[in-house]
């Protein structure tokens, strides 16, 4: 298989699972198991800000008024905590590099917060069932969705959305509501960490990883474009459905990377 297939691959991988609430770290590990190309985690970060900038254009409308409207109350606010949910994600995460935290290799942890990471959307569907859920997002959800993001990194496999999304579900927020807060959210979180971990790759490259400048345009346009249409598709889905398929889809891929990855 020629290395520019495998970059397309990997860039539609990472278009579709970067915010869907199923483990994109989940899918790159099985993806690399069948794969025959191995790319660099630089390769893989630089990708993934194509993916984030998608995001961007999904809500163009709401960032515009966000930003052009910023002194209306209710703008301000909504600034607000998405400002204090992003600064304590990135507090948490210097806190926890500077106490010498490393991301886990091993493939068990990983599939195992698949895993269980859909076993615990299926429970908060269950629980929300009948209940009227609300629009707003309050500082307690705001908080909540900022630590999600940090659980997200000390468990490589839990899902960035996924976290984040479950906690703003299990606080009562609508499912709407929780997906656009949490992509928001994503936007600044992925740019700093992607950019950061691209930054680190060029500057220190992994030894036979050089950057193929060309594969990562190619890799980094197909993640834009294909995130751009599975984020639209995912805001118009959760209008009238649960996240509960997403769950049992969980539960499906933490089995497969057990089963298959060694």
């Amino acid at each position: 298989m020629p290395e520019w297939l495998c970059v397309i691959i990997l860039g539609l991988i990472e278009g579709i699972t970067e915010f869907l609430p199923i483990s994109s770290t989940g899918h790159m590990l099985l993806a690399e198991h069948f794969l025959p190309h191995k790319q660099s985690e630089a390769f893989l970060a630089l990708v993934q800000t194509g993916a984030v900038l998608a995001v961007i254009t999904v809500f163009r409308e709401r960032v515009t008024q966000l930003l052009t409207n910023w002194t209306k109350p209710e703008n301000k606010d909504y600034l607000m905590k998405l400002g204090a949910a992003f600064v304590l994600t990135a507090v948490g995460g210097l806190l926890l590099k500077k106490a010498g935290f490393k991301l886990p290799k091993d493939v068990g942890p990983i599939a195992w917060a698949t895993l269980i990471g859909g076993v615990l959307i299926l429970a908060a569907e269950a629980a929300l069932k009948g209940r009227t859920l609300r629009n707003d997002v309050t500082w307690t959800i705001a908080i909540a969705v900022g630590i999600g993001q940090l659980l997200a990194v000390v468990f490589p496999g839990s899902s960035r959305s996924g976290t984040t999304i479950l906690m703003a579900l299990a606080l009562g927020l609508s499912r709407p509501a929780a997906a656009e807060f949490s992509f928001l959210l994503g936007v600044p979180t992925l740019l700093a960490a992607g950019l950061l971990e691209a930054y680190h790759g060029i500057r220190h490259p992994e030894p036979g990883m050089e950057i193929n400048w060309a594969m990562v345009l190619l890799g980094s346009v197909v993640a834009a474009i294909v995130a751009f249409a599975t984020v639209k598709w995912l805001l118009r889905f959760v209008q009238h459905r649960t996240f509960a398929i997403f769950g049992w889809y969980r539960i499906v891929v933490g089995a497969l990377i057990l089963l298959l990855v060694k």
